[in-house]
């Protein structure tokens, strides 16, 4: 009797745990992120939408104390440099923002979304869709640091279930890399950053409407932040950590 991935179904029945999904196609205000738990990693997809308001940030999707204060240092980095990525100045004053993490009755918690989390919004905030076949992990400090964290291999290993080949992991994990299977992390293109300018150099495209008007040329106010569903850290919590 021969077991292959072809009838493996057939005798172990369906799958139980998900790897989660990646973010389908370039988008704005979208990106893949990677947790782990303690199954190992999954994909963790983020969104964010913009809609008139007066600067107010939603936060659902049953997230930890600590991935709170990681969602907000990115929102911090992101407005203090929002000339840089051309983001119009009434932003913060006259809209609202809600920033999701799917599959909202699974709690969440760990800083190592942050980057992920940065890259959404900037995404969002000056409209420029995120490359799809890129995941990416790492701690945000408040002027913009990408910090290592913890469980590489399982983060890696999820992002290759996922057909996801390209990854942006903080400088500080390069030792953690031997760690990955060698017929993994050959297919694999890893991209090492310092900072979180060099993920958006990375992963944010054009502007659609920048593209247009080359194609046509060619031929601050306060933010009250309000967590909806954070719920209690638990041991079953994906740790992106």
């Amino acid at each position: 009797m021969s077991i292959d991935s072809r009838n493996l179904e057939k005798y172990l029945g369906k799958p139980i745990y998900a790897d989660g999904r990646a973010v389908p196609e370039a988008r704005i205000g979208a990106v893949t992120g990677l947790a782990w738990t303690e199954l190992g990693g999954v994909l963790l997809p983020i969104e964010a939408l913009l809609m008139p308001g007066e600067g107010d940030v939603m936060l659902t999707g049953l997230l930890g104390e600590v991935m709170e204060e990681s969602v907000e240092a990115a929102l911090s980095y992101v407005r203090s440099r929002s000339d840089e990525l051309g983001i119009p100045k009434d932003t913060f004053a006259s809209k609202d923002m809600h920033i999701h993490f799917p599959e909202g009755a699974i709690p969440k918690d760990g800083p190592s979304a942050g980057i992920a989390v940065a890259t959404t919004i900037a995404s969002l905030l000056s409209n420029r869709p995120v490359r799809s076949d890129v995941a990416m992990t790492g701690e945000i400090s408040l002027q913009g640091w990408v910090l290592p964290v913890g469980g590489i291999r399982e983060k890696v290993l999820a992002a290759y279930r996922g057909g996801i080949k390209r990854l942006i992991l903080p400088k500080g994990n390069e030792s953690d890399l031997a760690e990955v299977p060698g017929e993994v992390s050959g297919k694999m293109r890893f991209q090492l950053v310092d900072h979180v300018s060099e993920v958006f150099r990375i992963a944010l495209g054009k502007s659609p409407a920048r593209k247009t008007r080359k194609a046509k040329a060619g031929g601050n106010g306060r933010r009250r932040t309000r967590a909806s569903g954070s719920g209690r850290r638990n041991r079953s919590a994906q740790s992106v950590e």
